[in-house]
């Protein structure tokens, strides 16, 4: 029995080409791949800051909408109207409590966290779930949840 080694040598060198071949090609469609999740990921990434442009461009579109006709708004704004000149009710009334809470207790404004810089919150991209919400508590006022469940409690 004699075995040739040139024959073996051959089809060694032919497998170990057609190994090559396919790795490579393998390579190139993964690569091909990546390239094209790269630019979904960041045409995604320009669509959710398109996104938040919208959201700040309404915030001010109604801004501006209630400071010229929230006192005598066009019906189909009439109860959005409404639900922010109450919730500016309830602030002001907060804010009474808080003055009479204050002096009661004789402390000063140093004695609580500031908290101010959240009215003049213009950052909405922190909100993203306001858009799904009906109203509750957790996110300015609103009345998603039931009265009956009890609301989230900051974490320690």
């Amino acid at each position: 029995m004699s075995f040739d080694f040139e024959q073996l040598k051959e089809r060694f060198t032919d497998v170990a080409q057609a190994s090559l071949a396919k790795a490579r090609e393998l390579t190139d469609t993964g690569v091909a791949k990546a390239k094209v999740m790269t630019e979904v990921g960041k045409l995604k990434v320009q669509n959710s800051t398109e996104q938040g442009n919208i959201r700040r461009a309404y915030i001010e579109l109604g801004k501006l909408y209630y400071a010229e006709r929230g006192s005598a708004p066009e019906a189909a704004y009439a109860d959005l109207c409404q639900k922010i000149t109450d919730a500016k009710a309830r602030i002001a009334y907060n804010n009474e409590r808080i003055a009479d809470i204050k002096e009661a207790g004789n402390f000063s404004d140093e004695d609580f966290m500031d908290l101010e810089d959240l009215d003049d919150l213009e950052d909405v991209d922190d909100l993203e779930d306001l858009d799904d919400c009906t109203g509750c508590t957790d996110c300015a006022g609103c009345t998603c949840q039931s009265d009956e469940e009890e609301p989230s409690k900051p974490q320690e």
